[in-house]
């Protein structure tokens, strides 16, 4: 086996499916007017609670410059609200409305089921052994 032809056909064909995959989840997201980003946020906080603006940025990985004008934007649109933290009044958490809330029960579960669609094609064995193999890649120092 040639290791560097086998390194950077697999690269090209990560790269080509990972577009595939945003794809996906862009025409996914956008019928419910909301873009990638915006949903991000809204899954983040809606699956893991309250989170401070400050760490939105590296959970959803977004620049911390783009995280206050994506909050602004849900703010506006009556799905986030801003909260001081009482602990630390240099910290500002954002929470889910209780419109963020009932948008997003609507429509996470709907956004899983494309999810679980598109990976379909694949067996349980098959998911499983790429979860593993992706989490590998991910976790070796940077070179």
């Amino acid at each position: 086996m040639n290791r560097t032809k086998a390194s950077l056909n697999t690269f090209v064909g990560l790269n080509r499916t990972i577009d595939h995959l945003e794809q996906i989840v862009r025409n996914d997201i956008q019928r419910y007017g909301l873009n990638v980003t915006e949903f991000a946020v809204l899954e983040l906080l809606y699956n893991k609670g309250d989170q401070p603006i400050q760490r939105i940025g590296d959970r959803v990985l977004i620049a911390s410059s783009s995280i206050t004008y994506v909050v602004d934007k849900l703010e506006t649109k009556g799905y986030v609200i801003r909260i001081r933290n009482v602990q630390d009044k240099r910290v500002t958490n954002a929470s889910l409305t209780e419109a963020g809330c009932t948008l997003m029960n609507e429509i996470f579960p709907k956004h899983a089921a494309t999810l679980e669609s598109t990976f379909s094609i694949l067996s349980d064995e098959e998911l499983t052994t790429l979860q593993h193999v992706l989490k590998k890649l991910s976790a070796q120092p940077m070179i």
